[in-house]
């Protein structure tokens, strides 16, 4: 078999696996994106469900959500479930977390925020007027204010994954994102179904953005032509 983690999309290149509490999730993935399809059986296999943070009584979580110690639900949240949502986390006022949610220890999920068949690796901070669909954010990925991660094509169709000259397909009608652990997207940037960004990527604000790009530690900018009258 060899060293998988030497394949171009395997979750060790994006991950350090040893970092969190649902490894069996990532067991035996190949391509990245496979996991997406993986978290709702994930969830109803382990999720034991559990209210242990601090939550008012004008927020709405549902029957099947698990919430960790320490982690505080503000008014007005929402959390659909099923959900997974670890320690020490925020969850702010006007929140909506709808189905098959993993969300690891430290993490904030703000204002006017939507998650839907995602996974958050730990102290991932997603603050303002964001949407997270079908995506996994690696540990310590920021996402600026306005940052959305679109998870389905104008028509509908499949979500196909091109690498140099080779074109993978990913089986997934949604597929939003994959950022690696460190990455940072500016304000207002948009991220197109299908984009996978390699470790400590930093996004300028304002950047629309569609492909791969598998190297560490990379910039990505636009240059915008400003005419003063």
């Amino acid at each position: 078999m060899g060293d998988q983690s030497l394949l171009p999309f395997h979750p060790s290149r994006f991950f350090d696996l040893s970092q969190t509490r649902h490894p069996l999730l990532f067991k035996e993935v190949e391509n990245v994106w496979l996991v997406l399809e993986k978290i709702k059986g994930y969830l109803e296999e382990i999720l034991v469900p559990g209210i242990h943070g601090n939550i008012p009584g004008n927020c709405y979580v549902g029957q099947k959500v698990f919430i960790g110690k320490g982690t505080r639900v503000y008014p007005g949240a929402v959390i659909e479930g099923p959900a997974w949502i670890g320690e020490n986390c925020s969850i702010r006022a006007g929140c909506f977390i709808r189905q098959n949610v993993i969300v690891e220890e430290g993490c904030v999920l703000g204002n006017s925020c939507e998650f839907k068949n995602s996974f958050l690796f730990k102290n991932c901070q997603v603050p303002h007027f964001n949407y997270v669909g079908d995506s996994i954010l690696g540990r310590q990925v920021h996402l600026g204010a306005g940052v959305i991660l679109s998870n389905l094509k104008l028509n509908g169709t499949e979500v196909k994954i091109k690498l140099d000259d080779k074109i993978y397909s990913t089986g997934l009608r949604k597929f939003g994102a994959i950022l690696g652990d460190e990455t940072q997207i500016g304000c207002n940037a948009v991220l197109n179904p299908g984009s996978i960004i390699g470790k400590k990527t930093l996004i300028f604000p304002g950047v629309i953005w569609h492909g791969i790009l598998l190297s560490e530690g990379k910039v990505i900018k636009h240059k915008q032509e400003l005419e003063i009258l």
